[in-house]
């Protein structure tokens, strides 16, 4: 798949095949959900700590100049050749809702906290199930010498919304 020394973004239908061959997992998986070189994520539960809600369902209005944390529906699953970068949908890009997106390692496993903040003047209006974010899929030329459970491991099957103690 790589050519020479670089890494390979999967396409549409290199994700599917993945998924069959339990390179990656999706749960739950919706084909409509592909996109031709990755796959739209949804929110799951928000957190806005500044305003002490925390929501699992329904509609929330992030006031302006407010960070929030939002974990996806998915549960995600990479093996250790495969690694991922995550894209916010620029229809929220373009109302100000800023995020700060980490790699996902190969080997990772759980749902995935993202770290946001609404820059905008404006209360921008979210909604649990809708798309947020788009995760790009990438094969590595070889599997990691230690995934990322043998690293470090700090969210390793994280489930919902997981922000640091300290």
């Amino acid at each position: 798949m790589g050519v020479g020394s670089y890494m390979a973004v999967l396409s549409d239908n290199d994700i599917q095949r993945f998924i069959i061959e339990k390179k990656i997992s999706i749960e739950p998986f919706e084909p409509t959900k592909l996109t031709p070189n990755g796959y739209d994520l949804t929110i799951g539960e928000i957190a806005i700590p500044k305003i002490g809600k925390h929501i699992v369902e329904g509609k929330v209005k992030i006031p302006s100049l407010t960070w929030f944390a939002i974990s996806t529906e998915e549960y995600v699953k990479l093996s250790p050749d495969v690694s991922a970068q995550l894209w916010i949908r620029t229809s929220y890009a373009r109302r100000g809702i800023m995020s700060s997106f980490g790699k996902i390692d190969a080997g990772f496993e759980g749902n995935l906290t993202l770290s946001s903040f609404n820059a905008s003047s404006d209360q921008v209006e979210l909604e649990i199930g809708k798309t947020f974010a788009q995760i790009v899929f990438e094969l590595l030329l070889s599997n990691a010498m230690l995934p990322y459970e043998k690293r470090s491991g700090n969210y390793m099957r994280q489930k919902g919304i997981t922000i640091p103690k300290n």
